[in-house]
Parts: structure tokens; C-alpha cells; sequence
């Protein structure tokens, strides 16, 4: 089993992952190493989806036993964490222009830069939140949220609260997404069929006697458009940045 260390209150797994620690336990050098369980268990999840990941799963994806990788992590949650933290991957750079950027453009260069990443890397998203982010990755993607306050006025704590309540956005409408991409790819049916049937559907079961503000709905053009999974993200970061900008406003005085 992996040690806990006492002063940093992470498994072995974890600091090797921050270069704590070069290997666990002692002896000689294995052939095993963390990267490459992190790595096949990313491509197994990435592949076939996060259900068909286990402990012995990637272990057969790696020739090894599996009481092999139990050196490495104790358990198949802590390699969740490794796997998250490999997939989010570390912020890309900010693009030049940044340089005038105010906190709102900076944060929404953050969240859609976060979106963009678990929309690539869906599997991800059935990863179960178990704790607060403690991985490399995971804590320089806060950071980055984190710094584009800097200057605001705001108080740390409602630095905190901001990038909680984007990233919930984030995590939320990504889910969605996902979930609605899984479930037409599962139908074997286009897209534009699925909305042509859904709508359809609604225009048979609703009426503006029973349902007035849903008939309205479909009167109007809500539903038309490519960008529609943009433009629905977009609104809600938007309105978020609004009502924080009161606050920013106040704090400046």
C-alpha cells in the first residue's frame, strides 16, 4: 500500500505527482511507474468511458498484476484524482492581447478555456467530486481564476465563491452537454432529427390554453441556431459577470 505522509496529508501517489517523491517504498527501481498507470488508465477511460476503468482492468492494459499498482495508489478513487488532474491538464497560456484584459475578460477567458477542456475530455465529468482540488493541475487551473481578481477590490473569500459558482457553470453545462451527445449517439439518430422529433412532440402535447409561456417558447426562435450550446453558456456566464460587477464596483470605492 502507498504511504500517507504526515506533513502534507497526501498518499504517495499524490506527492510523486507534486515531485515529492520519486518512487514508492524501497528496493529496486520497478519497471512500473506512475505516469505510465495514470496514462493507461486515461486512454482506457478516454476510449471506453470511465466505467470500464478498474484496478485490474489497468493493470491488464499494462502487463502487470494488479497488486503491482497498489504500490503506486491505494485505491481506485485516488487514481481518479491522478486521472483528472492528467486529463484537465495544466491552464493554456493566456494570449498575448491578455496584457489589457480586465477581471472580466480574464475569468471568461478561464471558464470557456475550462469548458473547452471537458467538453474534449468528457469522461472526466463522471469522475465523482470527492474533495477539494489538491492535484498540480487542479490547483493551477484555481490559481489562474484566482489571479484574474487580482486588483478587483473583492475579498478573498468572494474570490473563492466567484470561481466556485463559474466553475459550477462550467461543470453543469458541460455535463449536460455530454449527457445529451451520449444519449443521440446511443439513439443512432442525427441531432437536427432529435430536435425535429422533440419539437414535434411538444407542439403535439402542449397548446397555449394549457401551456401559454411553453407555446410562446415555440413561437419564437429559441431553439434555431448552430451556435445554441454556445449562446446558452455564454448567457449564463454573463449574467453571473454582471451581478459581480456591482460588487466589484463597491469594493474599488
Amino acid at each position: 500500500m502507498a504511504e500517507e505522509d504526515s506533513e502534507t496529508g497526501l498518499p504517495a501517489s499524490l506527492e510523486m505527482a507534486w515531485g515529492l517523491r520519486e518512487r514508492p517504498g524501497k528496493g529496486p527501481r520497478p519497471t512500473l511507474t506512475l505516469p505510465k498507470i495514470v496514462e493507461a488508465a486515461v486512454t482506457l477511460a478516454a476510449s471506453e468511458g470511465m466505467d470500464a476503468v478498474s484496478m485490474g482492468r489497468v493493470a491488464k492494459e499494462l502487463g502487470v498484476s494488479t497488486m503491482s499498482l497498489y504500490r503506486y495508489v491505494t485505491a481506485k478513487e485516488e487514481l481518479y484524482i491522478l486521472m483528472s488532474d492528467a486529463g484537465v491538464g495544466a491552464p493554456p497560456p493566456l494570449p498575448p492581447e491578455a496584457e489589457g484584459w480586465g477581471w472580466r475578460e480574464l475569468l471568461t477567458n478561464w471558464a470557456y478555456a475550462q469548458r473547452a477542456v471537458l467538453m474534449a475530455n468528457s469522461w472526466i465529468l463522471r469522475i465523482p467530486l470527492t474533495g477539494a482540488p489538491v492535484s498540480p493541475n487542479q490547483l493551477a487551473w484555481m490559481e489562474r481564476g484566482l489571479a484574474s481578481m487580482a486588483g478587483t477590490g473583492l475579498k478573498e473569500g468572494e474570490k473563492l465563491s466567484t470561481i466556485i459558482l463559474i466553475g459550477g457553470l462550467v461543470r453543469n453545462e458541460a455535463t449536460m452537454a455530454a449527457d445529451m451527445i451520449d444519449a443521440i449517439v446511443k439513439s443512432g439518430v442525427a441531432p437536427d432529427q432529435v430536435m425535429a422529433q422533440y419539437l414535434r412532440t411538444l407542439r403535439l402535447m402542449t397548446g397555449p390554453d394549457t401551456h401559454p409561456a411553453v407555446t410562446r417558447l415555440l413561437e419564437s426562435d429559441a431553439f434555431s441556431g448552430a451556435g445554441e450550446p454556445d449562446f446558452q453558456f455564454g448567457f449564463g456566464l454573463t449574467r453571473i459577470l454582471d451581478g459581480l460587477a456591482p460588487l466589484v464596483a463597491e469594493r474599488a470605492v
